[in-house]
């Protein structure tokens, strides 16, 4: 089992212990909602391109609501668990296309209730760590290209991930991987430590992130 499918199935028994009405860290959305979406990604292509290009979004929110509404709960993570079909061009990119997609929205449930809501960071082992630091590596050049300032990723023991962003301040941004992809993906519901001036920190912290 890959580590993409690993993250999938722990989604799954996180959805299935909170059930369909619990928060998200997606503005908005309550656990059906975020089924809704893994549901349309990986089985309405016609409706995928709307989630990365604003101009499609209205079309794919339509999709996404409606087969919300008209899904039931149990078979909507029956599908999520189910894997992308084999017509999903997700099928064939499952290992580079699905564990950060899986690991970030399985925090966004399980970090929803907040600081103080009891979750804590979890332990990752390293088949799962290494691949979420390596996507990373990749994806912040994406994630954070509207940044105002230069964005350095580092760990915990000063060792550079990345460098992405514009501008002449430079704001550190220091965690372990999976919390660094979760705050260029939009997250604030993480634990990572910012180093700079405090004007460029406030700037970073405060422009979008994410797609």
């Amino acid at each position: 089992m890959t580590a993409a499918q690993r993250e999938r199935r722990s989604l799954v028994e996180t959805l299935r212990a909170v059930g369909p009405d619990a928060p998200t860290l997606c503005d908005g959305w309550t656990t059906r909602d975020l089924a809704a979406h893994l549901v349309v990604r990986e089985r309405r292509p016609d409706a995928t391109l709307g989630i990365s290009i604003p101009r499609l979004a209205d079309y794919t929110a339509k999709v996404q609501n409606s087969v919300a509404q008209s899904t039931s709960w149990d078979e909507l993570v029956d599908k999520i668990a189910s894997g992308p079909p084999i017509y999903s061009p997700f099928k064939l990119l499952d290992a580079v296309a699905n564990l950060g997609e899986m690991f970030i929205h399985h925090e966004d449930v399980r970090r929803a209730a907040g600081p103080d809501g009891g979750w804590q960071p979890r332990t990752l082992d390293a088949s799962i760590a290494a691949p979420l630091r390596r996507q990373l590596a990749l994806m912040s050049r994406v994630l954070l290209l509207k940044s105002p300032a230069q964005v350095v990723l580092q760990t915990p023991t000063g060792d550079s991930i990345a460098r992405a962003g514009r501008g002449e301040a430079v704001v550190t941004v220091t965690g372990e991987p999976q919390e660094l992809l979760l705050f260029v993906s939009g997250r604030d519901a993480v634990r990572v430590e910012f180093g700079g001036d405090p004007q460029a920190i406030a700037a970073v912290r405060g422009a979008p992130r994410g797609l």
